[in-house]
């Protein structure tokens, strides 16, 4: 069993494989593609695609009239070009004004594939793949610009981007999700919270019926800290098409009228006790509904196992949100 930074080394070695996959497959064949790809790259893990999570992008260059390209990072460019006219905004405006030029995006999405590498909720792969496209997004100086900032992110874009290419794939990340929370429990004395929920998730009926990554991603996001040390959060995206369930229920029901509501729930997303982990994520259930299910379990009136009614129970005592 390989300990945090071997995972973290063997990750490392397989990025050149898995740029590979990304640079001969095109996106136009599909995340199936894409997973067979790896099939072939390496056989030895069995990557299944989980999830596509869109509509975000990055900052791109800056093309001419013609998409031609004049530099390949925006913000850069802004930097020196203002510098170049003593910090002269205005100066910058009137020269674009003769000389058109426009900014590029990244039009992204994220996909995430995973496989299975033990036996625990965390033992498994993360494969974080980017689709994307870069975009002609608008005309620099255009609406009279106030910052730099301004220029080079507005508020208001066209709304329709003029495409500069084909969409690409490009490696983005690959990790050991198990090695990974456990650098972030290093971080801190408490356990962080996405370590809490992958406990509960194990003692409870969901970890004894399925596979957390069958119904989870892990989104992690590193950070410096006033120290400059490297920390890590971590965000649970809950596998879904579309919004989770709606749980049109007031405050005040329970017993046989809160077990249908709870029922009706799992069976939409389709594993026991996910009422519970929605609302520790998504918000999807209030948090009322898990102090009035261990009253519930109290009073004689027990339609969740011993070992769910316990894990509720816990989070009543110590509460923590994802």
């Amino acid at each position: 069993m390989k300990d945090t930074l071997a995972w973290q080394e063997y990750c490392k070695n397989l990025a050149p494989s898995i740029q590979e996959c990304c640079s001969r497959t095109p996106v136009s064949g599909g995340p199936a593609a894409l997973v067979k790809q790896l099939d072939q790259e390496l056989p030895e893990w069995q990557f299944r695609h989980r999830f596509n999570r869109g509509g975000w992008y990055r900052l791109g260059g800056v093309v001419d009239a013609a998409g031609q390209g004049v530099a390949d990072n925006l913000e850069t460019w802004a930097e020196t070009a203002l510098e170049a006219r003593d910090g002269d905004l205005g100066q910058l405006l009137d020269d674009l004004e003769a000389t058109p030029l426009y900014a590029t995006r990244l039009v992204g999405s994220t996909h995430y594939l995973v496989a299975p590498a033990g036996e625990n909720p965390a033992d498994f792969l993360q494969l974080e793949i980017e689709e994307l496209q870069e975009v002609r997004s608008h005309r620099l100086g255009e609406g009279d610009p106030s910052s730099l900032n301004e220029l080079v992110d507005p508020a208001a874009l066209p709304p329709r981007p003029h495409p500069l290419g084909l969409p690409v794939y490009r490696f983005r990340r690959l990790l050991h999700v198990g090695a990974t929370l456990q650098r972030m429990a290093a971080q801190s004395p408490e356990p962080p919270p996405i370590q809490r929920l992958l406990n509960d998730w194990n003692h409870s009926s969901a970890g004894h019926t399925t596979a957390l990554n069958n119904h989870w991603v892990i989104a992690l996001r590193e950070y410096l800290d006033r120290y400059q040390q490297t920390q890590y959060r971590a965000q649970p995206i809950a596998i879904l098409s579309g919004k989770p369930p709606a749980f049109d229920v007031s405050q005040g029901t329970n017993e046989l009228k809160l077990q249908a509501a709870l029922q009706a729930f799992d069976r939409e997303v389709g594993y026991p006790l996910a009422w519970f982990f929605h609302m520790l994520t998504t918000k999807a259930v209030p948090h009322w509904v898990a102090q009035t299910v261990v009253e519930d379990a109290l009073a004689g009136f027990a339609y969740l196992p011993q070992r769910d009614v316990e894990v509720v129970r816990n989070w009543l005592h110590r509460p923590y949100t994802v």
